[in-house]
């Protein structure tokens, strides 16, 4: 643990911060008049990485049904549907 005075961390803010984040320190504490005021302390970090592909597996939908509302929608908005556009290949 590194004691900091006031002073010190206004200039060197950005340099205690990164010193946190990348884990050389895991707590600079902060003094004024040489007692502890405040910590720096890196934040604790969400994994994510279970939330991609969480869902897979759990929900079908009939791809045919699906493709077949196309025609109506793109009428719904006035745009030409898949089908009307050229080259559009039938047998997709």
């Amino acid at each position: 643990m590194v004691t900091v005075n006031m002073l010190d961390a206004k200039t060197n803010l950005s340099k205690l911060v990164e010193t946190v984040e990348n884990g050389t320190e895991h707590e600079i504490v902060l003094a004024r008049n040489g007692r502890p005021a405040a910590r720096i302390v890196p934040l604790a970090r969400s994994d994510t990485s279970a939330l991609i592909g969480a869902a897979k597996g759990k929900f079908s939908f009939d791809k045919d049904l699906f493709d077949a509302m196309d025609a109506e929608i793109a009428d719904m908005f006035g745009i030409p549907s898949r089908e009307e556009l050229p080259g559009h290949d039938a047998v997709a």
